[in-house]
């Protein structure tokens, strides 16, 4: 993902320096904000990967007194992942017996959601481990219905985000996805050039046309048709300020809806 949403300078332009100054203005002491101004573990995973895209430096030295504060066995699923992905963003030599303690905790993790399959895909990827073959047992579980798949099983229809982090999963391990769930992917694409979240969603979000841009493309679906929609779609959510919304009901901005549109524009950049 991160390779893709290094393409995304080519369209920003000289707007590309806007992008960079809004990340550094969320950014304190080697962590990022959260929505409520809060430094946040969770989100300085996307402030490191949005300055990676642009070819920006990180904050090193900050950064490590930051991750240095947190213990595996203290954090949950998607937090431990995220302290995982930042040690391997600022490309430091963690503590000692990190990738020990780390391994250890995230073996005592069930793939409770199809997304949660991708974040523990990850973590193992970071830590240069080879996943558990059990990861795409537990993610073929959450195939939903309507053919798709969603972050619970037996559901009646299938979730966007969900869908593209199962394809992520399935392709990891040498499995080939439907080819159906290109056309269900597709099938959730807004007049506007967004993706909805759902089939039921009423709007199209961020989220779930980067994801699905990126699952897509993973499939081999061709995305000139759905390019400028898609473009026109992306410049609806970008602010002077340099950053994204989430959504059309969105207003507030931060750096993981940020480095959605750099996905996005990744994407459609190729």
């Amino acid at each position: 993902m991160l390779q893709v949403a290094r393409l995304a300078p080519k369209l920003l332009g000289e707007s590309k320096d806007l992008v960079a100054n809004f990340l550094t203005s969320q950014q304190s002491g080697g962590a990022f904000f959260d929505r409520a101004g809060t430094p946040d573990l969770y989100y300085t995973v996307f402030g490191f990967e949005s300055l990676r895209a642009l070819s920006e430096e990180l904050p090193v030295e900050s950064a490590t007194m930051f991750l240095q504060s947190f213990h595996c066995d203290e954090l949950d699923l998607v937090h431990l992942c995220s302290l995982i992905r930042c040690w391997a963003n600022i490309a430091r030599v963690p503590p000692p017996g990190f990738a020990f303690e780390a391994q250890a905790r995230l073996t005592g993790f069930e793939g409770g959601s199809a997304y949660h399959g991708f974040l523990l895909l990850g973590a193992y990827q970071d830590l240069r481990l080879d996943p558990p073959h059990k990861l795409l047992h537990d993610v073929q579980t959450f195939r939903s219905a309507d053919g798709a798949y969603a972050n619970r099983p037996g559901a009646a229809q299938g979730l966007t985000s969900a869908t593209a982090a199962a394809i992520g999963v399935l392709r990891h391990f040498n499995e080939s996805p439907d080819a159906e769930l290109g056309d269900w992917l597709l099938a959730r694409r807004h007049s506007s050039g967004g993706f909805f979240a759902s089939p039921g969603a009423p709007i199209p979000d961020l989220l779930s046309t980067a994801t699905a841009l990126h699952a897509l493309a993973s499939l081999q679906v061709p995305l000139d048709p759905i390019r400028e929609s898609a473009l026109d779609f992306l410049d609806s959510l970008w602010t002077s300020r340099g950053g994204f919304l989430g959504s059309w009901a969105d207003d507030t901005l931060d750096c993981e809806y940020t480095y959605y549109g750099l996905l996005a524009l990744g994407h459609l950049s190729l």
